[in-house]
């Protein structure tokens, strides 16, 4: 296995890959000297083109060691360098830089290099990627003809870290879905169940995920970090676990409804119909005073009707020509009627800085609209969004797809999730979230949730504080790389704030299992993060697994690693190739997934199923062994 990248996926994934999946891996990285391989460990070092030696160790004694991670120093991803790395020879090809430029070359480079190569790319462009994977298998076709690339085990792979994330931070951030996966068509959330009443049994759904550690509660606790063994985080419990962990509550997982084919776009057009400018022109002080004026014009016409015994309409008439000053002095008129014109002399005086604020507030709104939304007025209820970067762009879609208000704040205008914000009609507050009165412009005292995604994990941490000391039951989601920077900020956070929802996040911690998954060969519908521990959600074949075929959906359930949750009813010549995407089209004309599965069903060999599997479960299933090193 080979991983290519410049920042911490590639480094993730290719512990992941070591340390799961128990597989050789070379990492290719710009500077090996600089970079740790995963978190908490030293780097491996080498010289510039080559390889560190094989036998490099990490930590004291008795640890495992690295000789199955071998590190090359290249700038670029050239012919040179891949084949130093051993592509020539390798079964899959991981490309996550974060230039898609440059994983497109090196791509192309790998397939000539080894046309039977399985090859995983990281891509945020979702366009150019459906027509890489096309021309790449058709090239692996051309090259080694015999079978097409699915069958030759040398598939190209478009995934985006972006979106295999994007589900999980936005469903954080909302209320009843903390964790989300979309399969066929079929929005599927992860709901975390209080601990029953003594006699009573959790609602399971359609299975129990996993058993929450007794710390979750705690404000002192942290995320599963604290404590092991049985008291600690159990994913895949059985049900006799789970009737034995009283006291303890429960990740179960269940349906939402199904995800509707024109979904986005309708939403989009709703949500631009109801966020237009009109309902935000003035301000209230403005609508204050607009109003009193208005009740004085009322009061001196119904005054001017009583006095002089006019018509109304020529009351009111001659009301608005004393406000406006056009009308003849009241010389020679009754004291009521002088009095009145001078009371609405007072009144035009009033009238017209008035009108002058309501013209200007009016046009500054309008020329708003037409760059950068504001936060409306009395905003409440929404979800402030931190950096619309690569990772924030696709949340703020998420969000919008499920119908949840947002606003966001981004440092630079440039940013690509501006224009994408600008487009959904989406407030956009610019400025430095750690000045103060920027996360008070985007109305977080208010809010429902705050959403800190930048790419710095001090500022968000700083946002995250400045938000809660404004409103201290904030919902606070922070994107955090490092595992135990990210157990004592929550750990802090759920001290000083018991009452408040607290989440950290990494994006890389959420993508990288998916990336493992498609360079095993496997396709992975996503992945939940359950506390700090992270559950996959895979599709699988069940020919060629002797702990899957001819046995039953109960004898088939393996606690703490997989289980089989769904099966694939649609015969394998109408089987959809991608299960990930949302909705069902037209030529999908067969049944579907199925969900409820009795426990008596013998799996066949023809038979295509969904697994929830840990980690280390889905690379056991896959034919390796978590406990000893591939020969």
């Amino acid at each position: 296995m080979v991983v290519c990248g410049d920042d911490g996926l590639a480094r993730r994934l290719a512990a992941e890959l070591s340390e799961v999946y128990r597989e050789r891996v070379t990492l290719v990285v710009p500077h090996a000297g600089e970079q740790p391989l995963a978190v908490g460990r030293p780097p491996l070092r080498g010289r510039r083109g080559r390889p560190a030696p094989a036998g490099a160790q990490h930590g004291p004694a008795g640890e495992r060691t690295a000789r199955d991670l071998r590190v090359v120093e290249a700038a670029e991803p050239d012919e040179e360098h891949l084949a130093a790395a051993g592509v020539a020879e390798a079964a899959a090809l991981a490309l996550v830089y974060g230039d898609d430029d440059r994983n497109v070359r090196a791509a192309l480079v790998a397939r000539r290099l080894n046309p039977r190569l399985r090859l995983v790319i990281r891509l945020y462009n979702r366009k150019l990627g459906q027509h890489l994977e096309d021309l790449l298998d058709q090239a692996a076709v051309v090259a080694g003809p015999g079978g097409g690339p699915r069958e030759a085990d040398s598939a190209t792979t478009v995934l985006s870290d972006a979106d295999t994330a994007a589900p999980a931070l936005a469903a954080s951030a909302v209320a009843g879905t903390s964790k989300v996966v979309q399969a066929d068509g079929l929005l599927l959330r992860a709901v975390e169940r209080t601990p029953p009443a003594p006699g009573e049994t959790a609602d399971p759904g359609l299975c129990t995920l996993a058993l929450l550690s007794a710390t979750a509660g705690d404000p002192a606790g942290s995320e599963s970090s604290v404590l092991g063994g049985e008291r600690g985080l159990r994913l895949l419990p059985d049900d006799r676990e789970v009737a034995a962990a009283t006291g303890r509550g429960t990740v179960a997982l269940e349906a939402v409804s199904p995800v509707p084919r024109t979904g986005p776009a309708r939403t989009a057009t709703r949500l631009s119909a109801a966020s237009l400018p009109v309902a935000s022109l003035f301000s209230r002080r403005l609508r204050w005073s607009l109003a009193g004026i208005t009740a004085a014009v009322t009061a001196l016409a119904v005054a001017s009707w009583l006095t002089t015994g006019d018509h109304p309409l020529h009351a009111a008439y001659v009301t608005l020509l004393d406000i406006f000053a056009i009308n003849d002095p009241a010389v020679g008129a009754t004291t009521q009627r002088q009095v009145l014109q001078i009371l609405a002399g007072f009144v035009g005086l009033l009238l017209l800085p008035v009108l002058v604020a309501a013209a200007l507030e009016a046009l500054g709104a309008f020329r708003t609209a037409t760059v950068l939304r504001r936060p409306p007025r009395g905003l409440s209820g929404h979800v402030v969004l931190l950096g619309l970067g690569k990772i924030g762009t696709r949340v703020l879609a998420r969000l919008r797809e499920l119908g949840i208000p947002v606003v966001c704040v981004e440092s630079d205008p440039q940013a690509r999730g501006v224009a994408v914000a600008r487009r959904l009609r989406v407030p956009v507050v610019i400025g430095d979230v750690t000045d103060e009165g920027v996360l008070e412009a985007a109305r977080v005292h208010r809010a429902h949730g705050l959403l800190a995604l930048t790419s710095s994990d001090t500022t968000n941490l700083e946002a995250a504080l400045y938000a809660r000391g404004l409103r201290p039951d904030l919902r606070v989601v922070m994107r955090l790389y490092e595992d135990d920077f990210a157990t004592a900020v929550y750990r802090t956070l759920r001290a000083a704030h018991p009452d408040a929802l607290t989440r950290s996040r990494s994006v890389t911690h959420l993508a990288a299992p998916a990336f493992a998954g498609a360079m095993m060969g496997r396709q992975i519908l996503g992945a939940m993060a359950v506390e700090r521990g992270v559950l996959l959600f895979a599709v699988v074949d069940v020919a060629g697994h002797p702990r899957l075929e001819g046995l039953t959906i109960t004898e088939s359930f393996r606690p703490g690693a997989w289980r089989v949750i769904a099966l694939d009813a649609a015969p394998p010549e109408e089987r959809r190739p991608d299960l990930a995407t949302a909705a069902r089209g037209p030529s999908d004309a067969g049944p579907g997934l199925v969900w409820r599965l009795p426990p008596g069903y013998v799996l066949k060999a023809e038979d295509r199923v969904v697994l929830a599997a840990t980690r280390r479960g889905l690379a056991d299933l896959l034919g390796r062994t978590a406990a000893a090193p591939a020969p």
